[in-house]
Formats: C-alpha cells, sequence, structure tokens
C-alpha cells in the first residue's frame, strides 16, 4: 500500500487524510463561519479557542466508493483542539486598511479502529502537536450604510510550517512534513439589520513530503454561511457549509497519479451566542457528502472568542 500524508489540525484549518492515494494536508473546513469578515470588537488582542469533533464511517476511493473492504467495517475519531492568537493593529498602513498578525497551535487526537483489522490497513499516530500556522494578513474597516455596517473584508497570507508529530510508518499523523502556502480572502455582507451572508476562500500550496517522495496537488476549499440575529446583539442562526476541490494531480516519486484528486462538501446548522463585544461562542455541525479521495463523516466545532 502507498504511503499517505499526515493530519495536520488547524485554525481556519481542518481534515484527517486516511487512506491510499490521499495526500493533500489539513486545512480550515469548517472552523470558521458566520462574521467571518472582521474581528467582532475593536484592535488589540484576541484568543480562540477550538475544539472539534470529526467521525468517520467511510474512506472513499476517487469515485466515492468505499476505497476498504466492506468487512474493515472502519471508524475514525479525530479530536482537534486549536489555540490560536490574533493581533489586530490600530495603525493604519492606508487609509481604511490596518495589518495584524494570526498564529495558531494545534493539537490532535486521532484513533482508527477497525471491525476486522488487517496490517495494510492505515494506522494511526496517537495524539500529539500539530503543524503551526503563522498568518499575516491585512484588514478592511466596515463600508458603513446609515444603519450600519454593510460590507468588512479581510486577506490573510497563511503559512503552514511542519512542525507536527510525524512517523513515517504511520498513515495518519499529527503533522504532515512538508510546508503549505494557504492564503484566503474573507469577506461578510450585511444583506439588512438582521441577516448576514459570510465566505471565507482559500487557496492551497503544497511543497513536496521529502521523506515519502510524495507532492499533494493544489486545492481550493472555502467556508460559508448564512446567518439571521434572532435576538439583536446576542443570538445568530443559521446554515453554514463547507467545500474542498482539488484542481491539480498529486505527485507520487516524480509521477502524477490520475486517481488522487480530492474532494467534499458539507452543510448543516450552526448559531454563534455573544455574551457580550468580547466574548463568543460559535457552535458549528456538518454533514460531508459526496467525498472522493478522503473520509467523509460528520463534524461538530465549537468556539471560544475572547478579546481583551
Amino acid at each position: 500500500m502507498k504511503k499517505i500524508s499526515s493530519i495536520t489540525a488547524l485554525f481556519f484549518l481542518f481534515l484527517i487524510p486516511s487512506a491510499f492515494s490521499y495526500e493533500l494536508p489539513s486545512v480550515n473546513l469548517g472552523f470558521t463561519s458566520f462574521l467571518d469578515g472582521g474581528p467582532p470588537a475593536a484592535s488589540g488582542l484576541y484568543f480562540t479557542q477550538y475544539i472539534q469533533y470529526w467521525n468517520s464511517k467511510k474512506l472513499t476511493d476517487h469515485n466515492g466508493n468505499r476505497a476498504l473492504p466492506s468487512f474493515a467495517d472502519e471508524e475514525l475519531d479525530a479530536w482537534i483542539s486549536l489555540t490560536q492568537f490574533i493581533y489586530q493593529s490600530d495603525k493604519e498602513i492606508s487609509k481604511g486598511i490596518r495589518p495584524g498578525i494570526d498564529i495558531i497551535i494545534p493539537t490532535v487526537s486521532l484513533d482508527m479502529s477497525y471491525k476486522n483489522d488487517n496490517p495494510n490497513f492505515p494506522k494511526d499516530n496517537g495524539t500529539g502537536i500539530g503543524d503551526i500556522v503563522v498568518g499575516p494578513y491585512i484588514q478592511w474597516d466596515p463600508v458603513m450604510g446609515k444603519k450600519g455596517p454593510l460590507f468588512v473584508q479581510r486577506i490573510e497570507f497563511q503559512f503552514i510550517l511542519p512542525t507536527g508529530k510525524y512517523d513515517t510508518t504511520k498513515a495518519l499523523n499529527p503533522g504532515s512534513n512538508f510546508f503549505s502556502f494557504n492564503p484566503y480572502w474573507a469577506g461578510t455582507i450585511f444583506l439588512n439589520e438582521k441577516t448576514t451572508m459570510s465566505a471565507r476562500i482559500h487557496y492551497l500550496w503544497n511543497d513536496k513530503n521529502d521523506d515519502t517522495n510524495t507532492k499533494a496537488g493544489q486545492a481550493f476549499h472555502a467556508n460559508f454561511a448564512l446567518g439571521y440575529a434572532f435576538v439583536k446583539n446576542r443570538f445568530r442562526a443559521g446554515i453554514n457549509g463547507y467545500f474542498l476541490k482539488q484542481i491539480t494531480k498529486s505527485e507520487i516519486n516524480g509521477n502524477k497519479s490520475d486517481s488522487s484528486k480530492e474532494q467534499v462538501f458539507a452543510a448543516g446548522p450552526g448559531c454563534v451566542y455573544h455574551f457580550s463585544k468580547d466574548n463568543h461562542m460559535f457552535i458549528n455541525s456538518y454533514f460531508e457528502t459526496k467525498a472522493e479521495n478522503r473520509p467523509e463523516g460528520f463534524k461538530l466545532n465549537l468556539r471560544w472568542v475572547h478579546h481583551f
């Protein structure tokens, strides 16, 4: 069986590569959602803690069918913790444009199990620190209307550093063992006083994994959310989701793999509760479908944001 790339749990990042030709690193699928275009409060220091549970009972091949035989009865449980620090400067680099920095430290716990095990089935590398994410960004001030904000946006240049726990004998690792560049644009449109639409669109470029002589392909992935403020300045709920589409083939020993492209789509209900302007709790659930060359399952995400 071909060696596959590892898992990294990230900010804005995160998936579980699992079997056969799966090569993409972990990225931000579902960690961010409502009101994503700007910080919830003023400039300064933000602390965010994410806890995500991800469960998959189906590892898919390039056609979306089961990658393992039915008797495997596989199940992957992953607990992902992201500790994030964001500093938003109050200094302008141009009119209405301010710089900031984003740092994310992930911890990943993996448990891959089978009803009928086989030494060739993918194995996990347990619990460990994942790949650290560093992202300088520029934040635009909100475009204001007569009744409040109309639009707010940000661009971030994310670097995924290969700092996580990794073992070439394991298929599932907390670290990816290669560098990735994952910039994104995020924006929120205020359709009216209560309804908002948000999106975060990433481009993913991956360097070579020298230990396995593989190079993951390039991909686009995005988060999206449509929310309604049922209680003004307090409680917002709606639909959140994400998708990923690999656009170039992964390489193995310098050769492009025809069956390596990954994709997935997910959607589900979510909400955010604003305890104050400085404290916010997000809850998001996602049901995955249309997966190819990757696991397909269910995610539950909790996110606490505190502004100092």
